[in-house]
């Protein structure tokens, strides 16, 4: 379903170049689980955004379904962001004037054209999907961390993507938050939903279907 062909990423950065990517390959199928962790530096989260499509490498080929990301129209690759991509981060990035239920409807809302009933159904059901049915009216600051985080998932789900992207989704919850989250993406692969997470916790790791290792960028 995705692969990545001998990526390769450099920063410049003040005259110096940190090769963060160097030569990576890996292929993820269809509803699988793939866990990436590695020491700090070793170019996992990069790695993560690149086959995300937030960064683009500087070499080599992803290919999403067989066609090649990294040759796409600005308008194409657009499209696949909305549609097929979601990304959840460590930081869960809601914004703190909507409500939960509107940070779910984020996807939907294009300038000053209400949301469709349609629409508003969907984010409610994604709430509720993650346990937080009661909470959509709430904003982000009266609800904790592990809520927060929940919000974040039902916002990528709202779209019905293909594939979750996840960086350190657990980094900053304390454990109990951090097992309910991972259960909730095993339940999420289990139905058919592929996902790719980043993270430095093995034991979360190993719940995945396979562990992919990195270190100095490259996959060991």
């Amino acid at each position: 379903m995705l692969e990545a062909k001998n990526i390769t990423k450099t920063f410049h950065s003040e005259g110096l170049d940190t090769y963060a990517l160097t030569g990576v390959d890996l292929a993820v199928e269809s509803g699988e689980f793939v866990s990436i962790v590695g020491r700090s530096g070793s170019g996992k989260t990069t790695f993560l955004n690149v086959l995300s499509t937030l960064l683009l490498p500087d070499s080599g080929e992803i290919l999403y379904k067989g066609e090649d990301v990294t040759s796409m129209t600005a308008s194409r690759l657009n499209e696949l962001r909305q549609k097929d991509f979601a990304v959840v981060f460590q930081f869960h990035y809601l914004l703190p004037y909507l409500s939960a239920l509107e940070n779910v409807l984020l996807p939907y809302m294009k300038g000053v054209a209400p949301v469709s009933k349609e629409a508003r159904l969907r984010a409610e059901q994604c709430l509720e999907r993650v346990g937080l049915a009661d909470k959509g009216a709430k904003l982000p600051g009266h609800l904790s961390g592990g809520e927060q985080q929940r919000v974040a998932i039902a916002r990528a789900l709202v779209k019905e993507s293909s594939v979750l992207f996840a960086d350190e989704p657990t980094g900053n919850l304390d454990k109990g938050t951090g097992e309910s989250i991972m259960n909730l993406l095993a339940d999420l692969k289990n139905e058919g939903l592929s996902i790719v997470m980043v993270t430095h916790d093995n034991e979360y790791a190993a719940m995945a279907d396979r562990l992919v290792s990195m270190a100095d960028g490259k996959v060991v």
